[in-house]
């Protein structure tokens, strides 16, 4: 912890928090929940100084700011197309894919040593943490105008998602079906973090492993193996 707060003191200070400013757009004000939020836990496994709990404070406040934007930008959609919505806007793969091209992995601290975290969906979880973090630091109001301003609205393209059949799980289960293919999803672990309980799920194609999806229920951690197996398919 010690390496990673002298990024805040001294000669560093200046350039990280740039950085932090750069790629979230923000100053930060409180410094510590920033630092907390950026540290992954195959840097410091202990619950105070990685970014686990963070995220599960972040993962509330996105999804109560997700359903407060969907709640009111479709006054006369019901409680099933919103449920359906909110799960296509904050989706551990889409998290990811959107921490990733807003520059966060640039500046997570993690074990660039483990090659199975580099392509891992950890940065849509340190994007969480960072919504926690902000919140801490700036409270909530301010922290809705920025999920919105940077998150939902330059990169949550609503419209289109309307478009989607969230339910990809039955995409490919009919695609094994039509032509002949033997499709299972099998749960292969499950853990807890933080107080959290972790799934993940493979999707197994004619006795094979194809894909893998990592969720906090059953039901999301399929749906991102199956997104993933479409992908690998080409379907």
């Amino acid at each position: 912890m010690q390496i990673i707060k002298q990024l805040f003191t001294g000669a560093k200070k200046s350039a990280f928090e740039k950085q932090i400013e750069n790629v979230l757009s923000l100053k930060p004000t409180k410094k510590q929940p920033y630092i907390i939020a950026l540290t992954h836990k195959s840097i410091k496994d202990t619950p105070n100084e990685n970014n686990e709990r963070l995220e599960y404070l972040g993962d509330a406040i996105l999804g109560c700011i997700v359903a407060d934007y969907l709640f009111k930008r479709y006054p006369y959609k019901d409680e099933g197309f919103l449920t359906e919505m909110r799960s296509k806007m904050v989706n551990r793969q889409q998290l990811n894919d959107i921490a990733i091209k807003i520059g966060l992995k640039k500046i997570t601290l993690y074990n660039k040593l483990d090659n199975s975290l580099r392509n891992s969906q950890i940065f849509g979880n340190t994007l969480e943490a960072v919504v926690g973090a902000i919140y801490l630091d700036k409270g909530y109001k301010k922290t809705q105008q920025w999920v919105l301003q940077q998150i939902v609205i330059p990169h949550m393209f609503v419209d289109d998602l309307e478009a989607i059949d969230i339910n990809l799980k039955n995409k490919l289960i009919g695609w094994a079906s039509k032509n002949g293919r033997a499709l299972s999803f099998e749960l292969a672990e499950e853990k807890l973090n933080a107080g959290r309980k972790s799934f993940i799920i493979h999707t197994i194609l004619d006795g094979e492993i194809l894909s893998k999806g990592v969720g906090y229920n059953k039901k999301d951690a399929s749906q991102i193996a199956a997104q993933q197996a479409i992908e690998k398919l080409g379907l």
